[in-house]
């Protein structure tokens, strides 16, 4: 049993079961005991690897997208760039390096929302002159051109399982030596209203507390003061079952086994984000793989290509057919456009 099960353990005891948020929240953030506290995260020596650790090509792309959303609005030189939850910063070092060609994107200050000291001082170790901020309140007033990889799928959230016309939620409380999970009474909750019409009894649905915060702050500055913002996470376009999972080592665990210490997600729901994108612009929500075609990904492989030989270019085939191949992350992950007209949105997306 993990530290960090001992301390929810005795907290359970006292006050009662916790619902999924809760738990999430304890076991990813944790001040002590938190996974993204204590683990090391990225990369075959970490739990998991995401697109921007697979290949350069990734970042790549991104910066082609947003540096010429950037022109099509005329270029504004007090824009920022920013990225919600930059991992060790290999995404934007790869950004960085392909706006060369876009000349004056590659001089826009970049700011790191991130609220890991120990991610900080790893983002800082790759990129130079990043101002971090803690939330997206203490960003300049200025046109935001963003990037959310993998960044949702880590926010908490609650799950509820339908009743006959209601909801009980579902808890995490104590079991013989072990967490375990149970429901709540039935009730209503307002914001799961609209789910009675297209589930069933006992059907799970996942709700995000903090994301429509979130994207409302992104949108209304893209609104204001002009930018464009692309998301890409793993979800589809409406919650729909139980998606709470858990990765230690590369394998799949039981979420309540390990907490602290295994990656805890859940996938996300890309229709409360087009939701919540208002009064901005939302992009229909498109496969991570096409967006990485119509921006030219295949022609960028095979230059690259002619340089490598051997292992060297075994691995960047298989890169470039992981980032992109349906049965790969190319289905798997989505991406969505936030600027402020459609006629604004980002290369790549669905209009």
């Amino acid at each position: 049993m993990t530290p960090l099960a001992n301390i929810l353990r005795a907290r359970i005891t006292t006050n009662g079961p916790i619902n999924v948020a809760d738990y999430m929240a304890e076991c990813l953030m944790h001040p002590k005991y938190g996974y993204y506290t204590t683990q090391n995260v990225f990369g075959a020596a970490g739990d998991f690897i995401t697109a921007p650790e697979i290949s350069q090509m990734f970042g790549e792309m991104i910066a082609l997208s947003l540096g010429t959303a950037w022109q099509a609005q005329g270029s504004p030189k007090d824009a920022i760039l920013v990225e919600l939850g930059p991992g060790r910063g290999t995404l934007m070092k790869d950004f960085r390096r392909a706006s060369s060609a876009i000349p004056g994107f590659d001089r826009l200050p970049i700011h790191f929302v991130e609220i890991s000291s120990k991610m900080r001082k790893l983002q800082n170790n790759e990129i130079k002159s990043v101002t971090h901020h803690s939330d997206l309140l203490s960003l300049p007033n200025a046109p935001i051109y963003l990037i959310a990889n993998e960044f949702f799928d880590a926010l908490p959230i609650r799950q509820f399982h339908r009743a006959a016309t209601a909801w009980e939620e579902r808890l995490i409380g104590e079991g013989p030596d072990k967490l375990t999970f149970g429901r709540a009474a039935p009730q209503l909750f307002g914001f799961l209203n609209q789910r009675l019409e297209d589930t069933k009894v006992d059907d799970i649905v996942e709700y995000c507390p903090a994301l429509p915060s979130i994207i409302k702050q992104i949108s209304s500055r893209i609104a204001t003061h002009g930018g464009a913002a692309l998301i890409f996470d793993y979800g589809d376009w409406r919650s729909s079952g139980d998606t709470f999972q858990a990765i230690t080592n590369h394998k799949m665990v039981n979420p309540l086994t390990y907490p602290g210490t295994s990656d805890i997600t859940a996938h996300v729901d890309f229709e409360a984000i087009f939701d919540a994108a208002k009064p901005a612009s939302p992009s229909r929500l498109t496969p991570q793989g096409v967006f990485l075609e119509r921006l030219g990904i295949a022609q960028r492989a095979k230059n690259l290509a002619q340089k490598l030989t051997g292992r060297n270019l075994e691995s960047h085939i298989t890169a470039h057919r992981r980032l992109t191949h349906p049965n790969e992350m190319g289905n798997l992950f989505k991406v969505m456009g936030i600027a402020p007209t459609p006629d604004l949105l980002p290369l790549g997306v669905d209009h």
